[in-house]
């Protein structure tokens, strides 16, 4: 119950109820905090109990100065808890897991049992084995049952064994989609009380809910375990960046390229940790689901959240998608009511500003490895010539200009790239489309040819069929609409299959090389393309409907077309995927593929009908027509009229109810299932799916001290922008590889490995696959890629795998440190890169700066992070690997007090690292070992 020192609580009324709210303008200096400074204070204000929650507390946050560096900590209590199944699986594992703990230490079981509301979504799962067939999506639904049978009957037991605990089954559509489409309230109910929906999620795109003016974000599966256990997030407040939008976005310009602009400016910006909240009279120009797309790109560029404020386009979008009228008078009563409505001319004070006039975004796409690498759609052929020689072997020679301009099929090829920036496409009836050039800059650009010559290595490929083709470096080998950054957004879907309408009524298809797949983020978005009529079309050119789920984003993407596949890695080929997704890191997409690029939904079926990169798709034609005529982007491109006349036909309200009218039960299929009983799961010793992990094996009831690290080793020496992706485990899993092994002693075939994340529940899986990206580049072990390192526990160090390797370090009870540069840590695999980090024997990891939440969850496996002083790196300090590491000054929080610094000696180097606990409740996590140490021993107590 609350303390209320500020006599806060009054009445709502809403139609015929009452609700309890806690009142802002209760409390001195509230008016002048940004959106969301204020939805931390009601969570303060409502949660307050003299102890862990203050009114000095609600004090400090509300007489918050915008100047300063992040200080006051606080702890906020998420309404809910919103997972996916990658994530969510190894999170039901470590509850079920901490219930026996809980027995073993003579505590009641059923205490560790969610207190928030919690909601998984399978949506991780589904693979685009089968692509380009009308039967594609059952024939995966077929197939991703039979890989994950024990997994979703894991799953099932969750949902009948722990309260507050919902199941999405598989084939629905994606998580943040599913959240944003159906999960949120936007105002939460519980108790007769109304307050703001907040969530944290175990993925880090959660934050596609704070275009509905939700706060949330991504946290790592052991933060959200302690949340669902009532434990509060420890935070300091933090900076907030006000990102002022005026203007509207030009003809042409889709949310993709407004998303891609803003994830380059505010990264360049420096946002990591920050809270991003965009204000100013654009704000109404944007529609929700464009507000929503940028909002799950936060951790792109790295904010901790990325949210707009609620104002009519919210309810809009509420109503539009089925929600109760009753939950829409509330959401805009209790608003208005306590100042969260949004005011185009109110500018409320910031932390930093930044700004962006909308009419100014142009066609644009990222790539070729991190998705603020935005490059302009007239650059696109300059900028994939530019990065192709960083993917080939160095004896490829750049060629003249004949074999530059030699092309994947036998299309003409113009000359003209733009060094000027297209605004955007024109109209349909531009008469440009008679195939003259335009002389409107701001319509294709005007500027100099860019005459980059280019490696080739033309390779002849004969399919099945007989048929044959010329593959060579920036072949397209996968065009994938996927992810839920954009199928949530109906603008950029309808693009989409507007451009293979009319692709298909001039003759146009798909090259042969290419996998095209259709991964929608829920069954709405295929009633409006069938409603519309348009599936035909995008099923005409391969874009046939493979699964509702995340698909290629994450990994998912299955194999390429085999004899591609052969030939790429015959002849070493950097061949390329295009995907409408959120992520494009190395080694993510497909281990056949060395370049990755995020783009459009329209865009995306662009480059399946081009099939390569080295096109200017402003100038150079897609193909030709039947009378042999050259086909262009813009003959292809639809209006924005066009798209908006679509929308509002065939998009209704009562599509997202019937969706979502009984989302929970799933289809005969999940029904079947035989469901485990119990309060206790029973552990089956033969799955190779769900273990139990060893987190609290011998754990006593009293935390030990805590230690210095003496003789450790490194494990990993690494460079700059190491992301989760290159930590945890992804994709497939390869049959040499230490997990593979693994699974093959255990019996099962090849076959039936399937992909890391479907073993997230097993953890001797998952640390055989950490650090084993098939990208990483460990300078312990020059000249290799991949997951090796040296071994020193053998005479002359030889290079081993690191599994292999740490196995021999924990049997010598040699602790081990990782050292590394910048950006340390970014990405979306979050638990796993921590758990996995622990499990190898990582004691310390030392960095130049770290990504928010990863820095977060080593603290939470008892990972201590550690950063150089300021100015300083491994090169700097002249740091090899090879030394023996001491660090001490760590046993200052056996005091209860954090040390700024700790003293890091590695062979006759000696430095003072920063230590990277930043909260208090951090240090206490780190004391007991882990956050669900910390849990468990807490919830024993009382």
């Amino acid at each position: 119950m609350s303390v209320n020192s500020f006599g806060a609580q009054a009445a709502l009324p809403v139609g015929d109820e009452s609700y309890e709210i806690f009142r802002l303008d209760a409390v001195e200096g509230s008016e002048k905090l940004p959106y969301s400074l204020k939805i931390l204070l009601e969570n303060l204000l409502r949660t307050e109990d003299g102890a862990n929650i203050t009114a000095d507390h609600i004090r400090g946050l509300a007489q918050w100065d915008p100047t300063a560096q992040p200080s006051h900590e606080i702890q906020f209590t998420p309404a809910r808890v919103i997972m996916q199944d990658f994530t969510g699986v190894p999170c039901v594992v470590d509850l079920a897991t901490m219930r026996e703990a809980m027995a073993d230490l003579g505590g009641d079981a059923t205490k560790i049992n969610p207190l928030a509301p919690a909601e998984l979504v399978i949506d991780h799962s589904v693979i685009a084995d089968v692509f380009g067939t009308a039967d594609a999506f059952t024939r995966n639904v077929e197939i991703e049952y039979g890989r994950n049978r024990e997994r979703y009957q894991f799953l099932r037991w969750g949902q009948t064994a722990f309260d507050d605990f919902k199941v999405v089954p598989p084939g629905t559509g994606i998580v943040h989609q599913v959240n944003i489409e159906h999960l949120a309230r936007v105002i939460f109910t519980r108790n007769g009380q109304a307050y703001p929906d907040t969530c944290v999620g175990t993925d880090s795109h959660t934050t596609m809910v704070n275009g509905l003016g939700v706060v949330g974000w991504g946290v790592g599966g052991i933060e959200a375990e302690a949340a669902m256990l009532g434990q509060p997030v420890s935070m300091l407040i933090p900076r907030v960046v006000g990102f002022k939008l005026s203007g509207a976005m030009p003809e042409g310009a889709t949310a993709t390229d407004l998303v891609l602009t803003i994830t380059e400016m505010l990264r360049q910006h420096k946002v990591v940790g920050k809270f991003v909240e965009f204000y100013g009279p654009g704000v109404s120009a944007v529609p929700l689901a464009n507000r929503a797309t940028i909002g799950n790109m936060s951790p792109e560029y790295g904010s901790t959240i990325a949210v707009f404020p609620i104002d009519s386009k919210t309810t809009d979008y509420l109503r539009l998608t089925g929600r109760d009228e009753h939950q829409i008078a509330l959401v805009e009563a209790y608003a208005k009511t306590q100042g969260l409505w949004h005011d185009d001319d109110r500018e409320p004070q910031y932390s930093e500003y930044l700004e962006l006039d909308l009419s100014t975004v142009v066609p644009s796409i990222a790539g070729p490895k991190r998705p603020q690498d935005r490059v302009v759609l007239s650059h696109a052929k300059q900028g994939f010539r530019e990065a192709l020689g960083a993917y080939v072997e160095d004896d490829q020679v750049a060629p003249g200009r004949a074999d530059a301009d030699r092309r994947i099929d036998d299309a003409p090829v113009l000359t003209g790239v733009d060094e000027a920036s297209a605004e955007s496409f024109p109209a349909s009836d531009s008469p440009s489309h008679s195939g003259e050039e335009s002389t409107d800059p701001h319509e294709f650009g005007e500027g100099v040819a860019a005459d980059i010559g280019r490696p080739s290595k033309p390779t002849r490929v004969t399919l099945e069929d007989g048929s044959s083709f010329e593959l060579d470096h920036g072949a397209v080998t996968i065009a994938s609409i996927t992810s839920c950054t954009n199928t949530s957004n109906p603008s950029v879907m309808i693009g989409a299959a507007l451009v293979a309408k009319k692709a298909v009524e001039r003759g146009l298809s798909r090259k042969p090389w290419v996998k095209t797949t259709l991964a929608p983020g829920s069954k709405v978005v295929t009633d409006y393309y069938d409603r519309s009529g348009l599936t035909p079309y995008l099923d005409k050119i391969g874009f046939n409907l493979v699964g509702y789920g995340c698909t290629t984003c994450i990994g998912n993407s299955g194999p390429l077309i085999p004899e591609v596949s052969a030939a790429v890695n015959e002849s070493d080929l950097a061949v390329v995927s295009v995907l409408s997704g959120n992520r494009n890191f190395e080694g993510r997409i497909n281990p056949d593929i060395k370049m990755n690029y995020l783009a459009s939904p329209p865009l995306v079926v662009a480059y399946a009908l081009a099939g390569t990169m080295d096109i200017d798709l402003m100038n150079d034609p897609l193909g030709t027509d039947e009378q042999g005529q050259p086909v262009y982007l813009r003959d292809v491109w639809p209006t924005e009229a066009e798209i908006d006349e679509i929308v509002a036909s065939a998009i209704g309200s009562e599509m997202f109810t019937e969706s979502y009218a009984d989302v929970f039960a799933g289809d005969a299929q999940w029904q079947a299932l035989p469901t485990p009983e119990g309060q206790v799961f029973e552990w089956d010793a033969d799955s190779t799916y769900v273990r139990k992990p060893p987190y609290f094996d011998g754990m006593p009831a009293e935390p030990v001290p805590v230690t210095d690290i003496s003789g450790a080793r490194v494990l990993l020496k690494l460079g700059d922008s190491i992301t989760t992706d290159h930590i945890s485990p992804a994709g497939s899993i390869k049959a040499d590889s230490p997990a593979g092994t693994y699974l093959t002693e255990h019996g099962v075939p090849r076959g039936e490995f399937n992909s890391y994340g479907s073993r997230r529940g097993n953890h001797e899986v998952m640390i055989r696959g950490t650090f084993a990206n098939i990208r990483l580049r460990n300078q312990l072990a020059p000249g290799t890629e991949g997951g090796f390192t040296r071994d020193f526990t053998l005479p002359d160090a030889p290079v081993s795998t690191i599994y292999e390797a740490s196995e021999h370090y924990l049997a010598a009870g040699t602790p081990l440190v990782i050292l590394c540069g910048k950006e340390y840590g970014s990405g979306s695999s979050r638990d796993w890169a921590a758990k996995g980090t622990a499990l190898l024997g990582v004691k310390a990891v030392i960095a130049e700066s770290y990504e928010r939440i990863h820095r977060s969850n080593l603290i939470g496996m008892g990972v201590l992070p550690l950063q150089f002083p300021e100015g300083q790196s491994v090169e700097s300090l002249g740091l090899t690997g090879e030394e023996t590491i001491e660090i001490t000054g760590v046993t200052a929080l056996n005091d209860g007090t954090t040390p700024q610094t700790v003293t890091v000696q590695a062979g006759d180097v000696t430095f003072e690292a920063v230590v990277r606990i930043d909260t208090p409740g951090e240090a206490d996590y780190y004391r007991n070992g882990g956050i669900m140490q910390y849990v468990l021993r807490s919830l024993l107590k009382k």
